[in-house]
């Protein structure tokens, strides 16, 4: 009897744990979707790896690690460097191809090869809407010098390890905070690749007087000086020339594709009070990055996780090193909120189209017009009538960025219509 027990006693607690375990799946797959998976906080997205008086370098977290969403830049990493006036990077090497963006202050890169280096100025551009660029090959030994006297240097990179998930800088300088990876190799290759002794070796290049504080160090004026003199203007020659630059009096907004890597670069400028009309990029993966104000965005996606028909808003209010993720062929829209400004970074770009839903050009829903056999697509696509659909389009004299104060003015008018739209999930409401 207690034979026949003990199998049925097992089957039941095998029974027990299926289900916690498909209860506890459930549980994560309705909480992801109910939160929103392509924000990033600012407070508690970013991890620093350095930091010290004069600057800091910190990492957004994994993509893949927020969302299964995002498994798709699982190869891509977001890292921030900050630096006060007058100081250096110490010399490294990463096993990441790496895309510059500055967002502030002046810089001078340096790449170095055997037995030469190359020198660039490295800033914001005059044109408030776009700033210098710059790509560093994996492995490519380089640093750089915060020229300014007064800013501070901001420079965003856009990181493609080459090796795993992970991010590595190797730095050749022994500092107090972190020590030269040449001194993990044994004693007698040192000595043999030096042809000199170890203690000649430890006290020239890893002495523990002498260090400095961090891998951002303080320079002089002078030593600023020199390395200008053989500086050139930051190379934009790796990068495509075709820039794809719109504009109006609401915002503005250049994008720039390295077709190489198959990113695009963008910068875009929103006054307060400015709506970018829904749009989605046909292929690309936009990392928008906050870098000053504040923004309302809300993107339309599948719900949940699975393959469905249904769709909900994900919506996020934006600040200063924000991070919000679009997805290739997701609906979206931006409004700012103050004077706002971001850069951003496509993920398979090439033969990529931004494709929009409203505003008077590049307008893919009136491009839809008649076809087959002269019927109305637009009237079988929607409730009223293809030349109603028309007519309600080319009611909107703008394009991509518009007066997104235009629906509270009419809400203030007393429009019934406008206060039945508010209540419609997933509805764009400003």
């Amino acid at each position: 009897m207690m034979r026949a027990r003990v199998p049925l006693l097992l089957l039941g607690i095998l029974f027990l744990a299926s289900l916690s375990a498909s209860f506890a799946t459930s549980l994560r797959e309705e909480e992801e979707s109910q939160d929103n998976p392509f924000y990033f906080n600012s407070d508690n997205s970013w991890n620093t790896l350095f930091k010290n008086q004069y600057g800091h370098i910190r990492v957004l977290q994994r993509f893949d690690q927020q969302s299964k969403r995002l498994q798709n830049l699982e190869d891509y990493r977001l890292v921030e460097f900050r630096s006060k006036p007058e100081t250096l990077l110490l010399p490294q090497q990463a096993d990441a191809e790496l895309l510059l963006v500055v967002r502030s202050g002046r810089a001078i890169l340096v790449l170095v090869e055997p037995d030469d280096r190359r020198e660039y100025f490295f800033h914001k551009s005059d044109n408030p809407i776009f700033s210098d660029h710059q790509k560093i090959p994996a492995g490519t030994i380089f640093y750089w010098v915060n020229l300014d006297p007064k800013e501070d240097l901001r420079i965003i990179q856009l990181a493609m390890p080459v090796t795993n998930l992970q991010i590595h800088d190797f730095f050749l300088s022994s500092t107090e905070a972190q020590q030269s990876y040449l001194q993990e190799f044994s004693k007698h290759i040192p000595e043999a690749s030096f042809n000199s002794k170890f203690e000649e070796i430890n006290r020239v290049l890893f002495a523990e007087e002498g260090q400095q504080e961090g891998v951002i160090v303080n320079i002089d004026s002078e030593q600023i000086e020199e390395l200008s003199k053989h500086a050139k203007s930051s190379s934009r020659k790796s990068l495509s020339k075709q820039d794809n630059t719109i504009g109006n009096e609401f915002g503005n907004l250049t994008e720039r594709t390295d077709n190489s890597l198959n990113v695009l670069i963008s910068s875009m400028e929103m006054k307060e009070g400015a709506l970018f009309v829904p749009h989605y990029y046909s292929k690309a993966i936009v990392i928008l990055v906050v870098n000053e104000g504040e923004a309302h965005v809300e993107l339309v996606g599948p719900k949940g996780n699975k393959e469905t028909l249904e769709f909900e808003s994900y919506r996020a209010e934006l600040s200063k090193d924000d991070v919000f993720v679009i997805p290739a062929a997701y609906p979206v829209a931006i409004k700012a909120t103050s004077n706002v400004n971001f850069t951003g970074f496509g993920i398979n770009a090439n033969n990529n189209n931004r494709n929009l839903l409203a505003g008077k050009t590049d307008n893919v829903i009136s491009s839809i017009g008649r076809a087959l056999d002269g019927k109305d697509v637009l009237g079988l696509t929607f409730s009223g009538s293809g030349e109603e659909v028309m007519k309600l389009i080319n009611k909107q004299s703008g394009s991509y960025f518009v007066d997104g104060h235009h629906h509270q003015q009419e809400q203030q008018k007393g429009s019934h219509q406008q206060e039945q739209q508010k209540g419609r999930k997933g509805a764009f409401v400003y």
